[in-house]
């Protein structure tokens, strides 16, 4: 879907899209590739592991009138912090006062909050507000289809001769690309979305793993702190979604790696699914030694 509409774009005029720092790290080879210019946004205030909401907000409002941007829709990765409500609305009225082309990437639905229809909610007040907007989602994670490969590009038109002309130029850019997928995942999402009682069963499964992930959470901030790290952990449970930007600098992940065989990103991302109750004091006394 990401590579799909970046072609989209590059094919009709655009140049560049507005990614935020840091982002996923394979969205910027896919927008390369696509035919874009990949531009940043400020996005995490690593000095005080937190949204640099400020900065992120005051960027945008300099992106160049009709320019795309994207945004992570919930459980940003690898920051796991996510605008709050209030300031999506100031996001979605700068974005429209600038006609810029919002593109959401909603990975981890389900996996926020805890609640599948709630992690919508940025997406759905842009559209709500009138933005013809774009969105990509994957059902990787949150329907376990990793596998598969399934998600689903969706785009926002003004009307249904737009509409018409939009799916024409992007049948086009699908065709020499993939053609036609694979439909078996995406028989099963469908399956379980179009029927009330197995939507439930997804929304109240979902918040199971969340409720897990935030629970580990809860756990390896408060074992690193009784093992008497003199670090601030907080954002460990301040974050949200799958993943736990740690803070680890590289040589400190390199040492956990080659001295306690925990492997995780560079940049210090921890995915939180793989801590469980059973290795989790394991890995706090591995981070603390690391990090003394």
């Amino acid at each position: 879907g990401l590579r799909v509409f970046g072609e989209f774009l590059a094919r009709h005029g655009h140049k560049h899209i507005y990614l935020p720092n840091p982002t996923w790290g394979n969205h910027i080879p896919i927008f390369q590739n696509a035919g874009l210019e990949v531009r940043k946004y400020r996005y995490y205030d690593t000095e005080n592991s937190d949204l640099d909401y400020d900065n992120m907000s005051s960027d945008i409002k300099d992106v160049p009138e009709g320019s795309c941007v994207l945004f992570h829709a919930c459980a940003h990765n690898p920051t796991g912090m996510d605008p709050t409500m209030e300031q999506w609305a100031e996001l979605s009225q700068i974005t429209k006062d600038r006609k810029i082309m919002v593109f959401f990437d909603c990975a981890y639905q389900g996996f926020a909050s805890g609640n599948a229809p709630q992690d919508a909610g940025a997406i759905r007040m842009f559209i709500e507000e009138g933005h013809n907007l774009a969105l990509v989602q994957s059902f990787s994670k949150n329907f376990g289809l990793y596998g598969q490969r399934v998600g689903a590009l969706s785009v926002v038109t003004a009307n249904d001769a737009e509409k018409a002309a939009v799916e024409s130029q992007l049948k086009i850019t699908i065709r020499p690309m993939y053609s036609n997928p694979p439909r078996h995942g995406a028989r099963i999402v469908k399956t379980v979305l179009s029927d009330p009682r197995l939507t439930n069963d997804f929304i109240d499964q979902c918040k199971g793993m969340a409720d897990r992930i935030n629970d580990m959470r809860i756990k390896l901030r408060g074992t690193l702190e009784e093992v008497g790290s003199t670090h601030s952990w907080e954002h460990i449970t301040k974050q949200i979604g799958m993943f736990a930007y740690s803070g680890l600098q590289k040589d400190q992940v390199l040492a956990l790696r080659d001295n306690h065989h925990i492997y995780c990103t560079l940049d210090g991302r921890i995915s939180m699914a793989g801590v469980t109750s059973k290795n989790v004091e394991y890995m706090a006394n591995a981070i603390h030694e690391v990090s003394k």
